[in-house]
């Protein structure tokens, strides 16, 4: 009987396993420390991390990753939120952005759609999140952060 064990690799930001450039823009500037990882829950209303945090100073400029429409601006809860509806079924969500755009506003890959404050992290930050159809996945797939997956062999083969 053949195991198969999968592995993922990760990769420097802005590059991907292929070496080709990423898909997504990084939606703050230089840097791009990502402070808290994504972590998926184990079940859909489970505990995890449904984002990456990345660090931004207090009033950096947010840019949008890819091209969209904006699907939500607002509070939820306490805190400001701005969704980004994209092709494939992707929607972006960043938190604490303040805006000044409103649902249906168009946006291009890197243009401003906000600006960062408090509210999320201990130290300044921006939480990033991206979902799929209503499943929430890691940021770093869009933005070059995480290579393919590589199946091996769990034991020599003859």
């Amino acid at each position: 009987m053949l195991v198969l064990v999968v592995l993922s690799t990760l990769w420097p930001a802005g590059q991907s396993a292929a070496g080709a450039a990423p898909s997504w823009h990084w939606p703050v500037g230089p840097g791009h420390l990502v402070t808290r990882p994504f972590v998926a829950p184990a079940t859909v209303y489970g505990a995890g991390h449904r984002g990456i945090d990345i660090a931004a100073p207090l009033g950096a400029t947010v840019e949008a990753p890819a091209d969209g429409v904006v699907h939500f601006a607002g509070m939820v809860v306490d805190r400001p939120v701005l969704s980004i509806r994209h092709a494939d079924g992707l929607i972006s969500s960043f938190e604490p952005v303040t805006t000044g755009l409103s649902e249906g506003a168009v946006v291009l890959r890197g243009s401003a759609v906000g600006t960062t404050t408090a509210g999320h992290c201990r130290s300044p930050c921006l939480h990033l999140g991206v979902r799929r159809y209503g499943e929430y996945l890691s940021p770093l797939v869009f933005l070059g952060g995480i290579g393919l997956s590589v199946l091996l062999p769990s034991r020599a083969l003859r």
